[in-house]
């Protein structure tokens, strides 16, 4: 197959892929995987797999892909194309839940700069790079790398970057519990589809939706939490999207939940646990095996709970997540604390209060905990954040986090 049949049938699977044909598309890109003869040719049709693949939560095959398409990239000695299949490769262990070997692999694309195409790359591998310490708690640089995308996005006006990292500033606000911003990002990228997504996939839509279900749903406005999410869901089963089928399941569970209507809950976390081991989102699994447990705790299943806490407590440790352990161990201090077994009390005091140390999640300024309940924080340019009402009553002389930092003794 020469270059320009080549180019003739990546772009009819295009077409298929976007007239909602996907395994067509596939079937079609397959055949000039196998037949074309064109280094470059190849080199792009491995993109349009490695994209489709990971929108259908076909995450082992992207990686698979993924590591096809740098082979390829060496072949060509590029060094654009290979910035951009190491960015394909960061992401599919970001999806994989991989976050180190994410993070080194963002890391290999920025060192390579001085590139076109990765200058104009570097705003998703700072996105996929804040997803990762994101999955991994890492709040502070999470925050410093979703604000350097956002920049990116500014500076080359792209719109559908900034979309995407408004939704990413929804889930990092979301899980430290500042509800307000948890709801402003993803509304933000609700106006950029509006405003600029006619020719965009339904995708950036459906995104948009869920994440502001999840905030709605956490703010306790479950109405409008549960129209958010039926719409994100429409369009995901539309497109066959099962990472997002996935996780708005897990929002129409914890919707019930928060209606104190257990048993509509239950069935939902199971078909979203289903999916969620079937696609390979451990990070996911966390949170229907957390929503589980609560629900068994409001039913006073205290041992069931105990049960549904071990199961995700071993994938938490194994994904490196701080924040799920931390939610863990303050589930099981209620649960011993009620079964009155102090020394396991004891035990999982001590641990939350490590796990709240080490994520730094208090106010350098208070000293109270952050993400303990719904309060309004403000990040400083260094990326450290803290209450809001601290900040306006105290005013600040620079940062007393890393003024605290600057002076601990050089010589250990």
């Amino acid at each position: 197959m020469g270059q320009d049949q080549t180019k003739q049938q990546i772009e009819k699977g295009l077409h298929l892929y976007q007239s909602n044909q996907t395994e067509k598309a596939l079937r079609v890109w397959m055949r000039v995987l196998e037949k074309s003869a064109d280094p470059a040719g190849r080199f792009r049709v491995l993109g349009c797999l490695i994209t489709a693949h990971a929108e259908m939560g076909r995450y082992k095959d992207m990686l698979k892909f993924a590591v096809v398409q740098i082979d390829t990239a060496r072949e060509l000695e590029d060094p654009d194309y290979l910035t951009e299949s190491y960015l394909n490769l960061a992401r599919s262990n970001e999806k994989l839940c991989e976050f180190q070997k994410t993070i080194s692999y963002c890391k290999t694309c920025l060192n390579m700069q001085g590139t076109t195409v990765g200058l104009q790359l570097n705003g998703q591998v700072s996105l996929s790079m804040g997803n990762a310490f994101l999955g991994l708690s890492t709040f502070q640089k999470a925050l410093e790398c979703f604000e350097k995308a956002l920049r990116y996005a500014h500076n080359n006006d792209d719109k559908m970057l900034e979309c995407r990292v408004c939704c990413s500033l929804g889930n990092f606000y979301a899980q430290i519990k500042d509800y307000e911003k948890a709801l402003f990002f993803p509304c933000k990228a609700a106006e950029l589809v509006n405003d600029y997504g006619k020719g965009w996939s339904l995708k950036y839509r459906a995104m948009s939706q869920y994440h502001m279900a999840v905030a709605y749903r956490k703010l306790g406005r479950l109405a409008e939490a549960m129209d958010c999410c039926e719409e994100s869901m429409k369009i995901a089963l539309q497109h066959g999207d099962r990472p997002l089928q996935a996780l708005c399941l897990l929002c129409f569970a914890d919707i019930h939940r928060s209606r104190r209507d257990v048993q509509t809950a239950f069935p939902r976390y199971d078909s979203s646990m289903s999916i969620m081991t079937e696609i390979g989102n451990r990070l996911g699994l966390v949170q229907v095996l957390l929503g589980v447990t609560k629900c068994w705790m409001m039913q006073k299943e205290l041992d069931k709970a105990l049960e549904s806490i071990e199961k995700a407590q071993e994938l938490a440790e194994g994904l490196g997540n701080k924040l799920g352990l931390l939610k863990l161990h303050c589930l099981c201090e209620r649960i011993y604390r009620t079964k009155g077994q102090q020394r396991e009390l004891r035990d999982h005091v001590v641990k939350f209060h490590e796990c709240v140390e080490e994520m730094e999640l208090y106010c350098g300024m208070c000293g109270e905990s952050i993400g303990e309940k719904n309060n309004q924080l403000q990040a400083l340019p260094c990326s450290h954040f803290f209450h809001l009402k601290c900040l306006q009553n105290n005013g600040t002389r620079g940062c007393p986090n890393c003024r605290r930092l600057s002076v601990k003794p050089g010589y250990v």
